[in-house]
């Protein structure tokens, strides 16, 4: 299973309406860290979960859902984390 479904899948815990994951980790190589394994990823995620939670919160419940992934498979994630009634104001790409 490729990292990319497989961290979507994972996140399909926080029941998101709306989950976009890029893997940058093309623009990465040769990047120290980057040596060590795991790849580089953006994360753009619309769950009712979020709603009441500050960005350090939001974030611990995407880190757990993605649990060993993030020591491993996954070096870098840049996340936007939205609750629903935030994501009225997020452009599409």
């Amino acid at each position: 299973m490729n990292v990319a479904l497989a961290i979507e899948q994972k996140l399909a815990a926080l029941e998101p309406s709306r989950l976009e994951l890029r893997d940058d980790s093309a623009m990465h190589a040769g990047h120290e860290g980057a040596k060590g394994g795991g790849g580089h990823y953006s994360l753009t995620i619309v769950s009712p979960q979020f709603s009441g939670k500050n960005t350090l919160a939001r974030h611990r419940l995407v880190y757990a859902a993605l649990g060993p992934m993030m020591q491993q498979q996954i070096h870098a994630l840049a996340i936007r984390a939205y609750a629903p009634e935030e994501a009225d104001n997020l452009s599409q790409p």
